[in-house]
């Protein structure tokens, strides 16, 4: 909610340049939603060490039943059926994904493999700038940023997994998955902050969860032999579909009103507002 106020309040851009990212440093409420994200981000980190990417990944996306649970408590929302029962799809595939739960040792990957993943970060930068200069205004922008938004939040989780030698400084700085880390989580902030200006929250908030979700956790399983404990693969696979359905239903919490006041429902959606979860 605090980033979406940044994000408007900013002005539009027509690519993903510094300029935004600056615009946007100096918003007091776009920075302290980035300081909560920091947070979230650096004990995601410490999950990655240990567990894979497909139930990271799933619990992190969960964290929009957390926004619509502090919007009925706080702001004193109210919670369409449809939403209350995707409340309840979220509880239920967190709880299917913690008991399919066991340590795994964060996967080994070659130097190229994790110069790869750098070059597609920066592959998907370019691919971003041209969209954003070509297509703007386009109604599919929204859509488009928030895909490629979803992929570099993905790309920073994936590093975060392959990182090669996390305890050593010199070993951090020469290892291109730091890299990676760092550029798509730069990038991806931009991403998202241009889709927000650009399309309804519902829009943008679902197809970045459905992104930053679906493809890590497929990368995961296919190239990093992520699994969950033996005998609860079938568990795992419906806690983790259950979880990201449920986060797509409750997309548009997050989204705050035009006009900010103390009596103002944040999670009441304006004809044609944006914000961010």
């Amino acid at each position: 909610m605090l980033q979406a106020i940044g994000a408007r309040g900013a002005g539009p851009a027509a690519g993903p340049d510094a300029r935004l990212l600056l615009r946007l440093l100096h918003s007091l409420p776009y920075m302290i939603g980035l300081a909560l994200d920091g947070i979230g981000f650096g004990l995601s980190l410490a999950a990655l060490r240990s567990q894979p990417l497909f139930i990271v990944q799933a619990i992190v996306s969960s964290s929009l039943a957390v926004t619509a649970i502090l919007a009925v408590l706080v702001m004193h929302a109210r919670l369409a059926l449809l939403e209350w029962f995707a409340l309840g799809l979220v509880t239920a595939g967190l709880t299917m994904l913690a008991l399919s739960a066991q340590d795994q040792p964060a996967a080994v990957v070659s130097f190229a493999g994790r110069l790869a993943l750098f070059v597609g970060v920066v592959v998907v930068g370019f691919a971003a700038a041209a969209l954003a200069r070509r297509r703007t205004g386009h109604s599919g922008d929204a859509w488009a940023l928030g895909c490629l938004a979803g992929l570099m939040y993905g790309a920073g989780g994936v590093g975060a997994r392959v990182l090669a030698n996390p305890h050593s400084l010199a070993g951090l700085l020469s290892d291109p998955a730091l890299w990676a880390m760092a550029f798509a989580g730069i990038l991806g902030l931009l991403l998202f902050a241009m889709a927000l200006q650009r399309g309804r929250v519902t829009v943008v908030t679902s197809t970045t969860v459905v992104t930053q979700t679906l493809a890590p956790a497929a990368l995961g399983i296919t190239l990093l032999h992520d699994r969950p404990a033996h005998g609860r693969t079938t568990l795992a696979a419906i806690g983790f579909a259950v979880t990201v359905v449920g986060s797509v239903l409750l997309a548009r919490h997050g989204e705050a009103p035009a006009v900010i006041d103390e009596t103002a429902d944040l999670a009441t959606p304006q004809p044609h507002d944006v914000g961010a979860a």
